[in-house]
This record gives C-alpha cells, structure tokens and sequence, in this order.
C-alpha cells in the first residue's frame, strides 16, 4: 500500500472513536475532505447515492456524526474492494432490521467471500509469475543460442 494510501487508511480508521459521539459537532465537506483524504467530488458521488445524507442549510451541506461513519465506512469498504452495492447493503443494514447482528453477519460472509477471491487472485499471480519465468529463461536461451551462432560465423 502507498503512502497516500496507508495516510487515507489511517484517517478512515480514525473515525471509529468518535461513532458514537454525540456532542452535536458537525462537519463541513472541506473539513470530512481533509480528514479523510478524499475530493469533495468523491463525497458529494457518495451523498448522490444516498451513503452519506447530509442536512442541507440553503447550498451548505452539513455534515453531522452519522454522516461522518458512514463515509468511513464506505471508504473501508472501498479499501476492501468491496463494490458501492454491498457496502450500501452493510452500511444500511445497521439501521435496519435485525440491526447489528444482522450487519455483522452479513459482512463476515462478504469478508469471507472476498478474502477467497484475493486468494484466488494470489494463486492466478502466482501460476502466471512462473509461466513469465519460463518464457523468461526460454527467451534467455534463444538469445544465448542466436547470439552463440552469429559470434561463430
């Protein structure tokens, strides 16, 4: 992971001290942009969506805690390699019935999903980093054998 990647990660996981805050702070879209690391485009693509809603003062958004999980959730998600829809899904079922066990649930399976995805993922680089070095050293080979033939000429 990059450095800007391993930043944003840190931000993202940052958010979670504060989840259940309920001092009534709120957020500008510059500020939730900083601090996570991403464009003010990006966020207002999540707010279409309807993963992050925002309270609306005239053309201010304003963003309150909720708002704030909610886009790190997302961002972890994304992170994870999970598409918009399943973290829609995770992120909605915590509002919903069965509530947090049934998101919890719910995201283990996906987790487990996507973990043997990577590892099949791992074992296809694998397989084709050896097929790279046995075209590599045949490739050597024909060099070393045109190159042997033409010095003996």
């Amino acid at each position: 992971m990059g450095t800007a990647e391993s930043d944003r990660a840190t931000r993202v996981d940052a958010a979670w001290p504060d989840e259940a805050s309920g001092d009534g702070r709120t957020f500008t879209i510059a500020e939730l942009s900083d601090e996570f690391g991403v464009t003010h485009r990006t966020i207002r693509f999540y707010e279409d969506r309807g993963l992050v809603t925002p309270e609306r003062m005239g053309t201010r958004r304003v963003y309150h805690p909720r708002d704030r999980v909610r886009l790190a959730l997302v961002l972890r998600g994304k992170r994870l390699g999970f598409d918009l829809a399943e973290i829609a899904r995770i992120v909605d079922m915590y509002d919903q019935a069965p509530g947090e066990e049934g998101q919890l649930r719910y995201l283990l399976e996906q987790i487990e999903r996507r973990r043997a995805e990577l590892e099949q993922r791992r074992r296809d680089i694998d397989q084709t980093l050896a097929e790279l070095d046995v075209v590599e050293r045949r490739c050597r080979e024909a060099l070393d054998a045109v190159g042997g033939a033409t010095e003996r000429r």
